[in-house]
């Protein structure tokens, strides 16, 4: 038996590993693993859960369905209005942040991609509350557009656009190398081949991180008291300014401060958002699974 031989077939008839380690350490090592992945999962598990419950639980406790039909007593006219801030918000940021991911992940290179990385990444690390104040210095005072829905949606797509153009970024940076080749091959333009093949199979990436950045905006509250006005039962609108428009997270807000009867209706607020953010990860889900067929096989 040469000593190539020797090296491949020791570990199974010695008891030990490649490294020449008894092959209990590498069981031991393995369920060690698991187990720590086992127990950060269930302390992000706990919090999550115990909220989920809390929220649900108090509103489907009280629940009657003309919080979500009544424009005087309940709930309508917030989530009509959370949803056509949702859309904008959708349509501003989604546009920017995609552009914004692509030039990064095609065109920006050496020092000045590594700045605009860097910036787009102190973007999303500043506080959304700071990012209300200066909305409202700059956009409701200084332009005197008030409460707008404009200076609403400026905001939250200045506070969304680094999530969508970072998943943006890593997704198209993710496409095998092997279809931008094979479009070069083939004689296809850069812009075609972009938009035909790279983005195509980069899609579930961009979409995944699209929603996650609808729902980070769709729970937001500080920067939407600041520009879009406090608690208020006014539906959706077309004016963009000097137009306040309710919202669902301002009812949760005020809820929770004055109690009483603006309490449930908190709670049913509440639990009208999950419901409202499940729709998206559910929605994310289905786009991702009908445009898989775009993707590498393994």
């Amino acid at each position: 038996m040469s000593t190539l031989d020797t090296e491949v077939t020791g570990p199974s008839d010695s008891g030990v590993d490649l490294y020449g380690r008894p092959a209990w350490h590498r069981v031991m090592a393995y369920w060690l693993g698991w187990g720590g992945c086992l127990v950060a999962v269930t302390l992000i598990a706990i919090p999550i859960v115990s909220i989920l419950w809390g929220v649900i639980g108090r509103a489907l406790a009280h629940w009657q369905w003309s919080v979500i039909t009544s424009t005087t007593t309940g709930l309508r006219l917030d989530i009509l209005g959370t949803l056509e801030l949702v859309a904008g918000v959708g349509i501003v940021a989604g546009i920017i942040g995609v552009a914004s991911g692509v030039y990064l992940a095609e065109y920006a290179s050496g020092r000045f991609g590594s700045l605009l990385r860097g910036a787009a990444e102190v973007l999303a690390g500043v506080p959304s509350i700071v990012l209300g104040y200066v909305g409202y210095v700059a956009l409701s005072i200084t332009f005197h557009w008030g409460y707008s829905l404009a200076a609403a949606l400026i905001v939250l797509s200045a506070l969304t656009i680094p999530y969508i153009a970072k998943s943006t970024e890593s997704a198209l940076r993710q496409v095998p190398t092997s279809y931008r080749e094979g479009a070069d091959g083939l004689g296809m333009p850069p812009l075609r081949s972009l938009t035909r093949i790279t983005m195509k199979a980069a899609l579930p990436g961009i979409t995944t991180g699209w929603l996650v950045a609808l729902a980070i905006a769709m729970g937001e509250t500080a920067p939407l008291l600041y520009t879009i006005g406090e608690f208020t039962s006014v539906g959706p609108t077309s004016h963009l300014t000097h137009q306040p428009v309710g919202y669902l997270t301002a009812v949760v807000y005020y809820g929770w401060q004055n109690g009483g009867p603006d309490l449930q209706l908190g709670y049913d607020a509440a639990f009208m958002l999950v419901v409202l953010i499940l729709a998206l990860i559910v929605g994310a889900r289905i786009i991702v699974a009908l445009t898989q067929r775009h993707t590498e096989k393994n």
